[in-house]
């Protein structure tokens, strides 16, 4: 199964906003897989970058997404 990976823009947002340090980072397993957050994260392998400015990409809103088959290690 593919492993999706985007940047949550509000996170971003909010932590600029707040000075806070909530983790942007969105990866999940397939397109509706439950996400995890993460600061940082590590891809073992090939990846492709996708952007649709007609209509987001995955179900969050993401416009812009990376879809690997490859091992993906949350470092933190």
């Amino acid at each position: 199964m593919s492993t999706w990976i985007n940047v949550n823009k509000h996170v971003i947002a909010k932590n600029a906003k707040q000075r806070t340090n909530e983790p942007p980072i969105r990866v999940s397993k397939g397109k509706h897989g439950k996400p995890v957050y993460a600061h940082e994260i590590e891809i073992t392998g090939p990846v492709r970058v996708i952007y649709d400015a007609d209509k987001p990409v995955l179900p969050c809103g993401a416009r812009l997404a990376m879809v690997t088959e490859a091992e993906v290690k949350v470092v933190r």
